[in-house]
């Protein structure tokens, strides 16, 4: 498994598709309204953005009928690990990919493209990974898994929140008080401060236009 990597202004498109399942503990916490008891980590949320974790291929360019299917496949059981022990922070995540073949008269491999890519602030590509996953089908055999691997780095002091912002956020408020009533996360400064150091590692396949729009209109 061999992997490029680079940065792309494109993978912005990533900021339109949400993560499902991201919520992770370490995640702002309010405690009854009155104030906030527990503040994020740094460690990344680790996801499958929405229309990138299925993959259709055809024999036939632009083909979209049953008869011209080839292979499908769906990138599951994501896990992820995390060492936020020095001033990079690592998180590495396996995979697997499950996939299914129309014509399965003889044994076939396929390498399927996938990306790794870390976002700031749910719009800022950080660092991007793209690799494959190799799929083998024994001769008869309808259905193959592959697994793959991937890491990324993430500054830990990029997304530990300014001690201002934290305070102003986990502040104790009593009834009574001026800013009793005020929600801390609705303001400006706090939500773009806690947007800067919001990153999200996100695990899709690696497809063309016409894929993805396949994709959004099944």
């Amino acid at each position: 498994m061999t992997f490029r990597f680079k940065a792309s202004a494109a993978m912005a498109m990533l900021a339109a598709f949400t993560v499902a399942g991201c919520k992770s503990e370490g995640d702002i916490i309010v405690d009854q309204g009155v104030g906030i008891t527990a503040v994020r980590g740094v460690c990344p949320a680790v996801g499958v953005p929405d229309y990138l974790g299925n993959l259709t291929t055809f024999t036939q360019p632009g083909a979209r009928t049953l008869d011209a299917l080839d292979v499908t496949a769906a990138i599951t059981n994501v896990r992820s690990t995390c060492d936020d022990s020095g001033a990079q922070v690592y998180t590495e995540a396996t995979f697997d990919v499950l996939a299914t073949r129309r014509d399965v008269s003889a044994a076939r491999s396929v390498d399927l493209p996938y990306f790794v890519t870390v976002l700031q602030g749910g719009t800022v590509v950080v660092t991007k990974q793209v690799g494959t996953v190799r799929v083998d089908f024994a001769a008869g055999q309808e259905r193959g898994k592959g697994s793959a691997r991937a890491g990324a780095y993430v500054d830990a002091a990029a997304a530990t929140l300014p001690a201002d912002i934290r305070e102003r956020i986990t502040k104790r408020r009593k009834a009574g008080d001026e800013d009793a009533a005020l929600d801390p996360l609705a303001d400006p400064e706090v939500k773009a401060a806690i947007a800067r150091a919001t990153f999200e590692m996100l695990i899709g396949f690696q497809l063309t236009q016409d894929q993805l729009a396949y994709n959004a209109t099944r």
